[in-house]
């Protein structure tokens, strides 16, 4: 596989990590974006402490303009970007009725709009190069929704359907883009709700367990392949039978 540069957003996260390290295995030089930069150092050290030189950039990637900032910092850093990860995203869970129109935008903004916020600056380079790889980290619950998250169901399912958009427009110029839509993994979030609840969940997935990130990981790795150009728009679940929509 040729050596390419990709930035995931959202990379420090338990997801993230896992794609961060999995790109950098396959030979790829790979950075993400912080807000905190003291957590992000922290981050990177631990990364290179396992073998993975992983670039960091500041950037909120809900603003159109520090998104923009970010590309263009990971590009002075490494190099154009040919494979963007657009992985961030955030929670602010209520049921609808009680729901505020902050609790609303913050997620449409980190989860959705950022799609925009940072694809925009990356698409031309990938489009005059016609080369590119454009994957959405999306959810199940984009995909049957969820009791109390009417926003985040709704920036989820908002994300493939800017990929199927964005895949019918790019493809002739050798971009694919695709999304993947994990199930209840276990990140550390995750696995700091109580076991109770967790055995709960677990119980409810035919395979009988959380996903691990490396698993969504190795999605993300396939899709990224230069053998996968014949695959775009495609929505990959993996979610360990939960949801087995078409």
């Amino acid at each position: 596989m040729t050596a390419r540069i990709a930035l995931v957003t959202g990379g420090t996260g338990g997801i993230g990590s896992a794609i961060v390290k999995r790109l950098a295995a396959l030979g790829h030089k790979v950075a993400s974006n912080y807000r905190d930069e003291a957590k992000a150092r922290t981050w990177q050290a631990h990364m290179q402490s396992q073998g993975v030189d992983a670039a960091i950039v500041p950037g909120d990637v809900s603003s159109p303009e520090t998104a923009e900032k970010l590309v263009h910092g990971v590009e002075k850093q490494l190099g154009p970007i040919d494979i963007l990860i657009n992985n961030a995203g955030i929670t602010r869970d209520t049921t609808f009725h009680k729901m505020s129109a902050l609790q609303w935008q913050e997620v449409i903004n980190t989860n959705l709009n950022s799609c925009f916020n940072v694809t925009r600056p990356v698409i031309e380079g990938m489009r005059n190069r016609k080369w590119g790889r454009i994957i959405q980290i999306s959810s199940i619950n984009g995909q049957k929704g969820q009791y109390g998250q009417a926003n985040y169901a709704a920036s989820k399912a908002g994300m493939h359907g800017f990929t199927i958009s964005l895949a019918q427009e790019n493809a002739k110029f050798g971009i694919t883009v695709n999304t993947v839509s994990p199930g209840y993994v276990a990140t550390e979030m995750v696995m700091a709700v109580p076991e109770d609840v967790r055995n709960k969940i677990a119980a409810q997935i035919p395979i009988g367990r959380l996903g691990e990130p490396d698993e969504i990981a190795y999605a993300v790795a396939f899709f990224v392949n230069d053998e996968a150009r014949w695959i775009t728009g495609a929505n990959l679940a993996i979610n360990g039978g939960q949801y087995m929509g078409w």
